[in-house]
């Protein structure tokens, strides 16, 4: 057996194990540049274990069909599942997979056909055990970007869909700061009224035209030529373009969004010379809009904190919660108030990466970070 155990800044842990050494290697490059990932002999604690492993596939499939169960979609692929008592089983048949989740042992096994399906899915079951722990502690989840000074002062960036919140992040960790969080962050209110952030780990989307502006399309096309591959979710489109050099952006068939490049944590770091940070203090807050050909410029903006602002069951769409993992909803009113107790300061930027770059630079200065 192998085993590797994935823990927070925090504390919250979660032990991945599997008879051979892909499946715990896959989550400790998956967390270890966020979380940490140490590897174990002993299984204390909530596992998650995962194999490929086609005779229980079959045994737990003829769970689910002999019964009648609840469909849900998670990670965009269909899941079925079957609840009874502590125990829960699911397929999802479109992509080899099935699950089972005992609440009793805190045991969640996952078996497949193909090892990195397998992997994939056990990484990302990891995350959703230990985000239960952080929850559970009073944690919450904001949908946002975080960026980090030496110092552990961090610049939250808040925004609606198509703001400018990973715009924002990359421009700035390319500036030197460190990047926290791409798009969803965990926070919460200490005892001295600090608002503490944790980061999400996730694979990282970057669109062609922000890789363009930043410079770094042809780090990507490069790593890629070599021989080197990135996130297993990534579109082959966007793989073929990025090797073609074609910066042309490329959308979803429904038109709701754009196929972008998707990097592993790690690949922030080696590829694209990103440095990441593991926890940090709130110290301000950014709210961007991003305006083609607009004037640069810095602006009064009393946004505030909204509920759309933080993830929950209702907001979530990618991840319900199918094995019931999450603890009842708190109240987030200390939080909201802390954060809104920080200094803020809004900002219209273009397509421009330099001017982009020379804003957000006094933007921080006004937070006085």
């Amino acid at each position: 057996m192998s085993a590797v155990r994935i823990a927070t800044a925090d504390g919250p842990a979660v032990t991945v194990t599997s008879t051979g050494e892909a499946v715990p290697a896959w989550a400790a490059r998956y967390f270890g540049a966020w979380w940490t990932a140490t590897p174990v002999t002993d299984l204390a604690g909530p596992v998650v274990s995962g194999d490929v492993d086609e005779e229980e596939l079959r045994a737990l499939t003829a769970v689910v069909d002999g019964s009648s169960p609840e469909r849900i979609e998670y990670a965009g692929a269909e899941m079925l599942c079957v609840r009874e008592g502590a125990m829960v089983t699911a397929v999802q048949p479109g992509e080899g997979l099935a699950y089972r989740w005992d609440a009793e042992w805190k045991l969640l096994r996952i078996v497949g056909t193909d090892e990195t399906a397998v992997a994939t899915a056990a990484a990302r079951l990891a995350r959703e055990v230990v985000r239960a722990q952080l929850l559970a502690d009073g944690w919450a989840i904001l949908h946002a970007s975080a960026v980090t000074g030496p110092d552990g002062a961090t610049i939250l960036t808040l925004g609606d869909k198509g703001a400018g919140k990973t715009t924002t992040a990359f421009t700035l960790a390319r500036a030197g700061w460190a990047m926290l969080a791409n798009d969803r962050v965990f926070a919460r209110v200490d005892d001295t009224g600090t608002v503490r952030v944790l980061p999400w780990p996730s694979a990282a989307a970057i669109g062609f035209g922000l890789l363009e502006a930043l410079d770094l399309f042809e780090t990507t096309r490069e790593r890629l030529a070599s021989g080197e591959q990135m996130h297993p979710t990534q579109h082959q489109k966007v793989t073929d373009a990025l090797l073609a050099g074609d910066r042309t952006p490329l959308w979803k068939k429904n038109g709701k969004g754009e196929l972008k490049p998707q990097y592993f944590p790690d690949q922030l770091t080696t590829w694209l010379s990103i440095p990441l940070a593991t926890q940090g203090h709130a110290a301000g807050i950014l709210y961007p809009q991003i305006t083609a050909d607009a004037a640069h410029r810095l602006i009064e903006y009393s946004r505030g904190v909204q509920d759309g602002d933080f993830f929950d069951e209702t907001t979530e769409d990618r991840y319900p919660d199918a094995f019931g993992l999450l603890p009842p909803p708190v109240d987030h009113t200390a939080l909201r108030a802390a954060l809104e107790e920080l200094p803020r300061q809004g900002l219209v930027m273009g397509h421009d990466p330099s001017a982009n770059a020379t804003l957000l630079k006094d933007a921080v200065a006004r937070l006085s970070v």
